[in-house]
């Protein structure tokens, strides 16, 4: 029986323009320096809010990646 070993990093992105966009930036800056990166998880959403309006979102997020033999 063979099975994967998963490793999990926490990272925060964010975007003054929209959740999905906080989440594309961490994830795409991540792999940059980050190989076999296989899944996301959303552990928070939060932001800022400036004269009644969302300035700012931010996002914490775990990335998965898998750890090679």
């Amino acid at each position: 029986m063979s099975g994967h070993v998963y490793k999990k990093v926490e990272l925060i992105g964010s975007s003054p323009v929209s959740v999905n966009e906080a989440i594309e930036t961490a994830i795409s800056r991540a792999s940059k320096t980050m190989r076999n990166l296989d899944w996301f998880e959303v552990d928070e959403i939060r932001g800022q809010i400036a004269n009644g309006k969302v300035a700012h979102y931010q996002v914490v997020m775990k990335v998965g990646f898998r750890i090679e033999e």
